[in-house]
């Protein structure tokens, strides 16, 4: 479905509407919309009315010697069109409100992550799978996002993943017959044996095909008894376990000769084109022009994890740029990426790729360079950073980095605010860095701590769509106004709140085992196959308060007016790879409840009695904590509102049990 044949079979191949640009002014050549239908059942939202959905095709094609598309891996190799121009086709996916009048002026796009949308998850409360969708009156949860006036823009650039419902896609062209080496890494969390897995990339010899096997990603690639592999179809693999010597959470790395490579490094271009299409065009093929204008002004690219880790190298790589020189996003909000970037723009690139503590941290998508401001490499003697080719072509956008506390522990974040010796930098006057504290990757609205097998503590269920609102509103006033923003919130060494792991936590709280775990930072000689460990970069860590909790950052209610430890690690369990953190989840430890129950478990965190008399100083504490965040723009009065009737709720639900003092 990716080859350049199957676009031309859609009669897709080198076509133009009447009024769109040419190629040389936008890369959109066609804009198809296949559906414009009333959103959420005709909700209406108070301040903009009701929403319509659009779903549609955007076929761009791209000048392979454009220097803004010749950064594109193998673009040069690429099937072309009748013009000479390599083409690929995004699906889209807008919501804007039904009367164009009543917008913002903004455009969001919320880069999907894996083809899905997150951002009606984390700023609407939508649990999955409503936040995917736009259908129900229910799936715009609290309507945050359009009672803000927002258009919204989801633009498929994925090309290894296939287009289908609910997942949006690239099809972008195939290099036929290219093969190379290529590597997988597995990590399963349980022992069933034979246990089959699904590669990257097709088989070109299933003879090729070899695994080893590794306790932790700094230990000796092994291949002991019992360890072996076959091909069971194109792209997937039975792994024979050894019988013994590795647990759950053992390392499988098979390695292999790839074939047909896909130009995902496309997905790129096409977010850069689609939004830069959508945003300016006047023509009467994009949707979100009116009468001969454009509904949105600006236009801010938000992403959560890789769609985060998207959007920092869409900023290293130049493609803030549009092919007319002019800026797509005039900011960006990358999400949960810690220092993180992505395997997407290489030959036998791996967009999905993810590496968790304990995987190898020096693969593709873990190289530098890792923060805004440029610095020299101290290992390669390379000079980069995120911004430097933006700085270069005045295209820079503002940016307002948002991490959950997770991703200091494992995407290490501390190199954002440190050069590679581990020294404070200061960030870029136009960049904002925030670290919302104890909340762990990514959760759904609404959920609940719990205990899973596979880790040793309970499961942190912090969910951070209130200080998002509220700072989402602050990037939108900064582009608007100019008024900046809060600043940076931020664990920092200037500030004594950026550490060695060591010391970063109390070790005498029983429940809250701390071992001075995290993922490290590496790079590798990706020219030689595997690549070759060159060195690493020191990593530092939130530190803690005597509760356990992390002092810097955004501390929201439940760490402001606690009840609970809330963490952004958790440890994994005895077999599941214990020593070593448990990905993207965090950690919940109840306080005691009264003094005489925590002074037997000889624990010295306050009480929930010493701390709060009676449930209305509970209540009372929250609403000075709300009063002041909203002070502070890091949560909006609405927010707030819902917080102390919250905390009010359970006031008065004790009184009706008559459990409350």
């Amino acid at each position: 479905m990716h080859h350049l044949l199957r676009l031309c079979a859609a009669g897709l191949c080198g076509l133009a509407l009447p009024g769109l640009a040419t190629p040389a002014a936008a890369e959109v050549v066609r804009f198809e919309t296949l559906e414009s239908v009333p959103a959420f059942e005709g909700r209406s939202f108070e301040g903009t009315g009701p929403y319509l959905r659009i779903t549609g095709r955007a076929t761009i094609a791209g000048d392979p010697a454009d220097p803004r598309n010749a950064v594109i891996a193998d673009i040069d190799r690429a099937p072309r069109n009748a013009q000479g121009r390599v083409e690929a086709v995004a699906d889209v996916v807008l919501l804007r409100p039904a009367d164009p009048a009543r917008g913002n002026g903004t455009l969001l796009v919320d880069v999907p992550n894996r083809g899905r949308k997150l951002a009606p998850q984390l700023f609407d409360d939508v649990a999955q799978p409503a936040a995917n969708r736009a259908e129900q009156a229910a799936d715009a949860g609290i309507g945050f996002l359009h009672r803000q006036g927002y258009s919204m823009a989801w633009i498929g650039w994925q090309a290894d993943i296939p287009s289908q419902p609910g997942q949006l896609a690239l099809a972008a062209p195939t290099l036929d017959g290219v093969t190379g080496a290529s590597r997988d890494e597995f990590l399963f969390d349980h022992l069933r044996n034979p246990v089959t897995a699904t590669l990257t990339w097709p088989l070109a010899d299933p003879a090729n095909l070899a695994v080893t096997v590794r306790g932790h990603w700094s230990e000796p690639r092994q291949t002991p008894t019992g360890l072996s592999v076959r091909a069971t179809g194109l792209r997937t693999v039975e792994i024979s376990r050894p019988e013994s010597g590795f647990d759950a959470a053992a390392l499988y790395e098979v390695t292999y000769t790839a074939r047909d490579p896909i130009l995902t490094g496309l997905g790129f271009a096409a977010t850069r084109d689609v939004a830069a299409f959508l945003r300016r065009d006047t023509s009467a093929a994009n949707p979100l022009a009116h009468q001969g204008r454009p509904m949105v002004q600006r236009a801010v690219g938000f992403g959560v994890s890789q769609s985060g880790r998207f959007l920092r190298d869409f900023l290293w790589l130049g493609f803030n740029e549009d092919t007319s020189g002019r800026m797509v996003f005039d900011g960006i909000i990358p999400h949960i990426a810690g220092a993180r970037r992505m395997a997407t723009n290489f030959r036998f690139g791996q967009p999905g790729r993810n590496a968790r503590h304990p995987q190898d941290p020096a693969w593709q998508a873990d190289l530098g360079p890792f923060s805004y401001a440029a610095m020299e490499d101290p290992v390669t003697g390379r000079r980069d950073g995120l911004m430097l080719r933006c700085r270069i072509g005045a295209t820079c956008p503002k940016v307002m980095q948002t991490d959950s506390e997770h991703e200091w522990w494992a995407s290490r974040a501390s190199l954002l605010v440190t050069d590679l010796d581990g020294n404070h930098i200061d960030l870029p006057a136009d960049v904002r860095a925030y670290m919302i504290a104890g909340t762990p990757h990514f959760t759904n609205p609404g959920e609940a701590p719990r205990r899973a097998p596979t880790m040793a503590l309970q499961v942190n269920p912090m969910h951070a769509g209130p200080p998002m609102r509220a700072l989402l509103v602050a990037m939108q006033e900064w582009l608007d106004t100019g008024v900046e923003p809060p600043a940076s919130r931020v664990p920092m060494r200037a500030h004594g709140t950026l550490v060695d792991a060591a010391a970063a936590v109390p070790t005498n709280i029983p429940g809250l085992p701390y071992a001075g775990i995290f993922t490290g930072a590496a790079v590798s000689d990706q020219s030689v196959f595997p690549p070759r460990l060159l060195g690493d970069y020191p990593v530092l860590v939130p530190r803690a308060d005597a509760d356990g909790m992390a002092i810097a950052g955004i501390r929201m209610l439940p760490l402001a007016v606690p009840r609970a430890s809330y963490t952004g690690w958790n440890p994994r369990a005895e077999g599941f790879g214990a020593g070593t953190l448990f990905p993207l989840q965090g950690a919940v430890v109840p306080f005691a409840a009264t003094r005489e129950e925590r002074l037997a478990a000889n624990d010295p965190r306050p009480s929930l009695a010493e701390r709060y008399p009676d449930a209305a100083s509970y209540v009372a504490a929250v609403r000075e904590a709300a009063s002041r965040m909203v002070a502070e723009r890091l949560l909006l009065p609405e927010d707030a509102q819902r917080a102390v009737a919250a905390a009010d709720a359970g006031r008065l639900a004790q009184l009706a049990r008559g459990t409350a003092d």
